[in-house]
């Protein structure tokens, strides 16, 4: 891509991610900003001069050179110093001065954009830096959004339903035998966890269609799914009993249903939606109970991107160009997941639905490097986290931006945490004969 271009795009993105902070936190009072709604979330105005600081470290003091804004407030927003529990108690920016610092990096970061030179060195080639802090400013705002979603008071967000589904999608979809190629060693933007391509081989298997909807978790819960340890994973079972789970989040029984709270409004649960808030575990249990199992990431990605037409991996199942709203639910234009077979123009050539989009899903692998991984442009952005203790997420959400989401995306998280927007779908083994087509 032309310089003129790149610069263009990279101010483009910075500007259109800037209005999405805004509309989060211009939507609340002070008291709200300053407010911790969860104890495993911040107070949405940390959140607010975090990524301020994020721009200002990696783009005006490493990519520009520039002496440091506020140099003062470096560990007031340091999350690995500063658990979350703890960030109401700091000294943080109040919302007016946050919003003017934030300001000043931005006048900053724009006149610097106009001067470098994007082959000076690796961070910035292709635009990396720029691109790295959109994505880290859009990853905020989704967290920002599930702050809202915690938030107890009246709402304050609104967003029009998703579309309608032309037709239910329903079943399983075979995926054969083989090897394709996993990650990415040319996407400019991707992060280093999601690098470098290589090589898998995979036994067939099969996968759901679309994601697991409201109904179908409907039933597993109406057949006693919560008070049955035989679906449950000993640590499972533990979480189950230690935490009370009886529903997934938000879920309150209504009558003889179930209603469904999204964003302080609570109203009838819709057996067509992809079910959102559970936590791994609830995910891992449900497809015992269904006789089936969590994919691995390897064969979630090998759904989502792989062309057996061509041999080759595409940047998103509909293939490389960026998602549009036909694609899939992205970026808080709702504030839901659309109906099962919303998207049809986004499946992918395997005839695999609502893999971006819509809600995150839990998958059965752990968090690891790729062979071949090299940490960049630091350690705490991924290796820090690699292990046992995290379960790798793929596919995106209806709360994250576009550029934050892509067929080689890894997101990760706890396995007890459910205040994401994470859903699930399932996968199994092939029964005899039913590989052979």
């Amino acid at each position: 891509m032309p310089d003129a271009q790149l610069r263009d795009r990279i101010a483009a993105e910075l500007t259109r991610t800037r209005q999405r902070t805004a509309l989060l936190t211009d939507a609340v009072d002070t008291d709200d900003l300053m407010r911790q709604h969860s104890t495993i979330m911040s107070p949405l105005v940390w959140d607010l001069a975090h990524v301020g600081n994020q721009e200002e470290l990696w783009l005006v003091r490493d990519v520009g050179g520039r002496e440091p804004v506020r140099h003062d407030i470096d560990d007031l927003y340091d999350a690995f110093k500063q658990p979350r529990r703890d960030r109401p108690s700091l000294p943080l920016l109040p919302p007016a001065e946050a919003r003017a610092y934030l300001r000043t990096v931005r006048d900053k970061v724009f006149d610097l954009l106009d001067r470098v030179r994007f082959d000076e060195r690796p961070l910035v080639a292709d635009g990396f830096a720029f691109g790295m802090i959109v994505q880290h400013e859009q990853q905020h705002d989704e967290t920002m959004l599930a702050t809202h979603q915690l938030r107890v008071g009246r709402p304050v967000l609104g967003a029009p339903p998703p579309p309608p589904a032309d037709r239910p999608v329903t079943g399983e979809v075979l995926v054969p035998a083989g090897p394709f190629e996993m990650g990415t060693s040319t996407d400019p933007w991707a992060l280093d966890n999601e690098r470098p391509a290589h090589r898998v081989h995979l036994p067939a298997y099969l996968i759901d269609a679309a994601p697991v909807s409201n109904g179908d978790y409907r039933a597993f819960v109406a057949d006693g799914g919560y008070d049955d340890p035989r679906w449950w994973s000993d640590a499972g079972w533990a979480h189950r009993q230690a935490a009370g789970l009886t529903a997934p989040m938000h879920w309150r029984r209504d009558g003889d249903g179930w209603a469904y709270q999204r964003f302080g409004r609570w109203s009838p649960l819709r057996d067509d939606e992809p079910v959102v808030h559970v936590c791994y575990f609830e995910a891992e249990a449900y497809a015992a109970w269904a006789g089936k199992r969590l994919p691995t990431e390897a064969e979630w990605e090998k759904a989502a991107r792989w062309d057996p037409a061509t041999g080759r991996s595409r940047r998103h199942p509909w293939g490389d160009a960026d998602p549009t709203p036909a694609h899939a639910n992205l970026g808080q234009r709702h504030l839901w997941p659309a109906p099962i077979g919303a998207y049809p123009a986004g499946a992918s050539p395997l005839g695999v639905h609502q893999l971006i989009g819509d809600v995150w899903e839990w998958t059965a692998s752990p968090f690891t490097g790729y062979p071949g991984f090299a940490a960049f442009p630091y350690r705490e952005y991924s290796e820090v986290f690699f292990g046992d203790t995290y379960r790798v997420l793929r596919g995106g959400s209806f709360g994250t931006d576009r550029a934050a989401c892509r067929g080689t995306f890894r997101n990760w998280d706890l396995p007890i945490r459910r205040q994401i927007f994470s859903g699930f779908r399932c996968a199994r083994d092939p029964r005899p004969g039913e590989a052979d087509g």
